[in-house]
């Protein structure tokens, strides 16, 4: 067990919130998991925050090493890691387990956004999948990168539920 009594504090207070759900898994006393999203959805995830003898003087370690995460990009697993960072400097010297896990469970949709979701489906047939009778067009292959700040429109862009409007992703014919 923590020997400082308010970790106890907030291990009892974790508990006690995450009781019953299935999403948290409590690995050790120092060290715990949430799962954001359903186990079925291609853009669930897991995160593991375990706590340094010095926290929450300093930050916890978070990890998205779970075998669970296997099927996420390691671009999308580095994006979600620096946006909980930047909370975890946010909540220095107070106990942030839950708000990270919550910030995590709100933020779901945008960390989340640029995730392929037929991931599922094994490396050999995502490769053989395509259409070979039609000749790949050059334009087809460049990726469009979104900037920091096209992204954060994006997002302001989406509803309370943190779905995007019908057509948000519809391309322009004219271009």
């Amino acid at each position: 067990t923590p020997a400082l009594p308010w970790l106890q504090m907030e291990l009892e207070a974790l508990r006690s919130i995450y009781e019953g759900d299935l999403c948290f898994r409590e690995l050790s006393p120092v060290s715990f998991q949430y799962r954001i999203g359903e186990s079925g959805d291609p853009k669930a995830f897991l995160i593991e925050v375990s706590w340094p003898e010095t926290y929450p003087q300093t930050a916890p370690v978070i990890s998205m090493d779970a075998f669970f995460n296997n099927t996420i990009s390691a671009a999308i697993k580095r994006s979600i890691l620096e946006k909980l960072m930047v909370e975890v400097e946010a909540n220095l010297g107070t106990a942030m387990t839950y708000t990270l896990f919550e910030y995590a469970k709100d933020n779901k949709e945008v960390f989340m956004e640029n995730q392929p979701v037929n991931t599922v489906t094994s490396v050999s047939n995502t490769i053989a999948t395509g259409t070979p009778d039609v000749p790949a067009s050059k334009k087809k292959e460049k990726k469009e990168q979104l900037s920091k700040t096209q992204k954060r429109k994006l997002a302001d862009k989406t509803d309370n539920k943190g779905e995007l409007p019908r057509g948000w992703n519809w391309v322009d014919v004219i271009k």
